[in-house]
């Protein structure tokens, strides 16, 4: 149980190190798709550094008029 919580948390830093080498805390991306990217980013770990990119794209419906 000590590793796998360990071997997480270690997963979700290096996530969170991508995110902060491709600058996704500094730009201003207040849309869900900013959101969506770091987080992706973040759960993606070490598989950033062999090629993943996750970019999420978030399209809200327009209230009808």
């Amino acid at each position: 149980m000590r590793l796998g919580t360990i071997l997480l948390v270690a997963w979700l830093v290096v996530g969170a190190f991508a995110g902060s080498q491709r600058h996704y805390y500094t730009a201003s991306k207040d849309d869900c798709a900013g959101a969506g990217t770091i987080a992706a980013t973040i759960l993606a770990g070490p598989l950033n550094y062999f090629g993943a990119n996750p970019k999420v794209n978030c399209h809200f419906p327009q209230p009808s008029k």
